[in-house]
């Protein structure tokens, strides 16, 4: 068994205006290293809720080193994390799939897109 990393990340990964280096910002994610002011954007564990907005320290959970998170966006404020969650839901809607953001970020993945 190979050891991942404690997330992966979302292959056009939405970052806050507030991340002056992102690719620092992920390799510091992916190797549990701490951070103060970061939120990660997640899918939600539950099937009825979307995303998750969370502080980064929860990433550095044992679990998530077998089992890495999936990060769609990185921000530096809570605020932040929760104007991406808009920006990603307009974008959806703009594609025709409101109300359906997990599916839109899906669908981008697969190249549907």
């Amino acid at each position: 068994m190979s050891i991942k990393g404690y997330c992966t990340f979302y292959k056009n990964l939405y970052v806050g205006d507030s991340i002056k280096n992102s690719a620092l910002v992920r390799w510091k994610l992916k190797h549990g290293a701490g951070q103060l002011m970061i939120y990660v954007i997640t899918a939600a564990a539950n099937e009825s809720d979307q995303l998750e907005i969370t502080h980064c320290a929860f990433l550095k959970q044992k679990y998530y080193k077998t089992h890495p998170a999936f990060v769609y966006g990185i921000a530096g404020s809570k605020s932040e994390a929760m104007d991406i969650v808009i920006r990603i839901s307009e974008e959806a809607s703009q594609n025709g799939m409101s109300g359906n953001i997990r599916g839109y970020l899906e669908s981008a993945l697969m190249g549907d897109n």
